[in-house]
């Protein structure tokens, strides 16, 4: 069965999932984003608190608040990164762009790997797999449970709103299009846990989102 916990770290307030089977203990972090020691102690805790072992890291895009931790994860596990190549620029950029926020931020490790829709996923013998969903970022991605009815949806959706397009890449009709053909097709049921805020279903998006009406 599929696990999950979620931590809320950093100024942005931005959700880390950390998910596994329990019944390998294989496990992969969504967008690490603990930003000071007590934070990484935190998810460091919760890790060796469990026994997991953790399998993958995973950024479903690039933007600071998403990969505080990404260098801390990385040298601490050494699991497969696994992060969008069109954000690549945003990579390049990630210091700049702390600075810019006045917030640190130790350098992140490259992708061991560039996620693509076609790009195998599992813990243990559970299976997911990555939806292309554009728009925040030019790369972004979700990571959809199909048998668990789970969706992983970064800052593409969130609860009664989307993600905002103001920022470098970003583009409004691109986003509506990948929430509308790639997520808003997924049952209703389907509840989905956003990179912020609280977690919805796709049921009520369709319902309540003033900006899918």
């Amino acid at each position: 069965m599929l696990q999950l916990h979620k931590f809320v770290f950093n100024p942005f307030y931005e959700n880390t999932y950390l998910i596994w089977d329990d019944n390998s203990n294989e496990a992969a972090v969504i967008d690490p984003g603990c930003y000071d020691e007590s934070e990484k102690k935190k998810i460091e805790d919760f890790i060796s608190g469990k026994s997991l072992q953790l399998k993958y890291l995973i950024n479903t895009h690039c933007h600071i608040d998403h990969m505080f931790g990404n260098a801390f994860i990385k040298d601490n596990y050494n699991p497969i990164f696994l992060a969008p190549e069109k954000d690549g620029f945003l990579l390049e950029i990630m210091i700049e762009t702390a600075k810019n926020y006045g917030v640190e931020l130790q350098p992140s490790p490259k992708p061991d790997k560039y996620i693509s829709e076609s790009e195998e996923f599992s813990l243990g013998n559970i299976k997911g797999q990555f939806l292309f969903t554009p728009g925040h970022t030019p790369g972004e991605v979700c990571l959809y449970f199909k048998k668990e009815k789970i969706c992983f949806t970064g800052d593409v959706l969130f609860k009664e709103s989307i993600g905002r397009t103001d920022l470098w890449g970003g583009d409004l009709e691109v986003l509506l299009q990948s929430i509308k053909t790639k997520l808003l097709t997924l049952p209703d049921d389907v509840v989905i846990y956003p990179g912020h805020e609280s977690y919805s279903t796709i049921g009520h998006e369709k319902k309540y989102n003033p900006f899918l009406r």
